[in-house]
Formats: C-alpha cells, sequence, structure tokens
C-alpha cells in the first residue's frame, strides 16, 4: 500500500526530529590540525590548505584520526581536494610567475598545468574526474578563467562576462563551473555560473548591475555560493552570502548572523547546507573586527552562529570562519588561536548523513507541492 506524501513527510520528520535532536543538542567534535590555513575538504574527511612556511599539507583519514601528513614543498598555495586526495594548487611566490599543479591521489605526485601564454596559471578546485579550474594569463595580458578535461588534460579558455579579467573558483561532479567575471566596464566582478564543460557563461547577478559579487563554491546540483557587497565606505564594505538553486537559477540572500554587518561564504555540501564567516565592524578608528563561523541549513536557510554547537574545554577559543562542509556533515572551520579543526557531527557522520538526506527529502517534496498547486 503506497503512503501519501503527508505520511512520508510525518516518517521522515519523527526520524529527523530524534536524530536532529541529539545532533544540534550534542553539536560537533573538534579535531586540532594545527597552525595552518584550511581551504577545502572532501567527502572522506582528508583536508587540503597552506601552512605558514609556507608549507602545503594533505591531512589523511580525518575521519578516524589523521593517518599521515604528506607536505608538498615549493607551492605557494592549495586551494581544492576531490574524493582521491588529488589536489589541486599554485606553485611559485606571490608577485611573481606563477604554475598551476595538480597532484595524483593522497597528494602523491605533482603535474604541472599549461597556460594561455606560457606564463602565470593558478589552480583552485579540481572535481572527482580530475577536471581542475583556476585562471591564466593569456597572450594579450588579460586574465582568463578556465577549465581543464579528465585527469588535467587540455584548457578550455572560459571567457569572460565583457572584461579583462575571470576566474573559477569552483568545479561540481559534471563540470559545471563557478567563480567571478569583471563586465565591459571593468568596474567591479559579478558572480558567474558556467553550463558543464565550460559552456555558456552566466551572470549571477545581472539583476543586480551595481553590486559586486564574487563565487565561491558549487554543489553537484549547481547550487552557488559566495557573497555580494551591500554597500561600500571608503576602502570599507559590508557584504552578504547568498545561495542560489539549483544550476545557479535564483538567488537567495542568506543575510547576517545577528549584531553582524558582513557574511561570506565559502562552502556548500550536496544538501544546500551553507558554511562561512559573519563579520563583526568596528565602532571606533582603532577597533578589531570581530568574525564568527556560520552554518546554514537546507538551500541556506537559519543561519547560525557555529561556535554554539561545538563544546571546548577552551572557552576563550572561537571559531571566526568556516571554509568548507562535506556530504556527511563534517566542516573545516578556522578559530582564534590560528588553528584550522576538523568538526565531525554527533552522532556520527554517518548517521548524520540520514538526518541530512530526511531534511533534503521535506524539502523537495514541499517545493513539488507548492509548484503543483
Amino acid at each position: 500500500m503506497k503512503k501519501s506524501a503527508g505520511h512520508l513527510i510525518a516518517s521522515i520528520l519523527s526520524i529527523s526530529f530524534v536524530l536532529s535532536s541529539s545532533t544540534w543538542a550534542a553539536n560537533y567534535t573538534a579535531l586540532d590540525l594545527g597552525e595552518i590555513f584550511p581551504t577545502s575538504i572532501n567527502h572522506n574527511g582528508q583536508v587540503a590548505g597552506t601552512a605558514a612556511n609556507p608549507l602545503t599539507f594533505l591531512t589523511m583519514g580525518v575521519i578516524t584520526g589523521i593517518m599521515g601528513q604528506t607536505n608538498i614543498y615549493d607551492v605557494y598555495s592549495i586551494r581544492g581536494i576531490n574524493d582521491s586526495g588529488q589536489v589541486a594548487g599554485t606553485q611559485g611566490l606571490s608577485g611573481y610567475p606563477t604554475t598551476a599543479f595538480f597532484t595524483g591521489p593522497n597528494g602523491v605526485g605533482k603535474i604541472y598545468l599549461s597556460s594561455f601564454s606560457g606564463v602565470d596559471s593558478n589552480a583552485y578546485d579540481i572535481n572527482n574526474i580530475g577536471q581542475v579550474v583556476g585562471s591564466s594569463r593569456n597572450t594579450s595580458g588579460d586574465i582568463h578563467a578556465y577549465v581543464t578535461g579528465p585527469n588535467g588534460m587540455g584548457m578550455t579558455d572560459l571567457g569572460t562576462l565583457g572584461g579583462s579579467v575571470s576566474v573559477a573558483y569552483a568545479v561540481n561532479t559534471s563540470g559545471q563551473v563557478a567563480g567571478y567575471s569583471y563586465r565591459s566596464d571593468d568596474n567591479g566582478p559579478h558572480a558567474f555560473f558556467a553550463d558543464p564543460n565550460g559552456g555558456g557563461m552566466i551572470d549571477l547577478f545581472a539583476q543586480k548591475d551595481e553590486s559586486s559579487s564574487y563565487a565561491t563554491a558549487i554543489n553537484d546540483a549547481g547550487q552557488v555560493t559566495g557573497f555580494f557587497i551591500t554597500s561600500t565606505s571608503g576602502n570599507n564594505y559590508n557584504a552578504h552570502a547568498f545561495i542560489t538553486g539549483a544550476n545557479g537559477v535564483g538567488i537567495t540572500d542568506l543575510g547576517t548572523l545577528s549584531g553582524t554587518d558582513d557574511s561570506q561564504a565559502y562552502g556548500i555540501n550536496a544538501s544546500g547546507w551553507v558554511v562561512g564567516t559573519s563579520i563583526i565592524r568596528p565602532t571606533e578608528p582603532t577597533g578589531s573586527y570581530q568574525m564568527r563561523a556560520f552554518i546554514a541549513g537546507v538551500d541556506g536557510a537559519g543561519m547560525m552562529d557555529l561556535n554554539s554547537f561545538v563544546n571546548l574545554a577552551n572557552s576563550n577559543l572561537t571559531f571566526s570562519e568556516a571554509r568548507g562542509i562535506n556530504d556527511l556533515g563534517q566542516i573545516i572551520a578556522r578559530a582564534n588561536d590560528g588553528h584550522a579543526y576538523l568538526l565531525s557531527p554527533i552522532p556520527e557522520p554517518e548517521t548524520y548523513a540520514l538526518l541530512l538526506a530526511g531534511l533534503s527529502l521535506i524539502g523537495f517534496i514541499a517545493r513539488r507541492r507548492k509548484q503543483i498547486s
């Protein structure tokens, strides 16, 4: 006998209530990864980032504890990691010609990418079939976003929205790309979404011509997150995090944490959960900024202070920004002690994934019923 949508939702809600009461009450455990700047987390809990030396690291098996660490030397930055542990990044010193590269599984080996002009290329993300995205200088001196084929083969110029600069920051499993590009007047960048394998760059903020915007992450449904500028004053600006619908359609302003002036999103998982930072700006010229990591629920709903969900022995420790979230709900965050922390949900990630799946299905059914009505 088939159950109605109402019965199905009720069943999922009862399961979700039991799971969520323990998840959101007990929160997350925190694993200290040391004094590093984290940039990405894959669905196995491996983390990529850059140490202050700078040495680039790759943590191994961090779901059950750090099983090893791979240092990749002579590197300027590491930005992306896929589920095989392949990382993408940039070699060279800041201010000098740079070269994009990616590695084999678990950070082993180093494969250099070409560039449009022979000099200056950067890599920012890599998907599970080895497509790399980033930016490269062309023979005219302009900087264009690119996407490679599988295993880093070839380099497709994504063009721009009319200006001289574009940068690709994120790529999903199907090859959809997100980043930012300057327009024809080169007066402030706009976040863009590009169809699989570089087809057709779309201005996500075409209706907000006056606002600068940046896309920082994309999930496999094509939901894009990032931030857009809401106001400027001298060299200062306020921004709000945003999320799109599937395939980059529509824009939702996520707002800010209560009492803060600014938010920026850096990560999104398959369920549309978004993480980032919300900033309290100083009221006095000599004052200091205060940053608070945030998490927002399915499709970016309900921005919350991540610090509310982590029990720490050190009461002076504050998570200032969350840089990524995987499909198990694990979060990579940075704290005010300069250390990176891997936050794993309680109960275990597998149970948490069941909760996310249930909540996502509820959202899908609700949207479908709304569309039908």
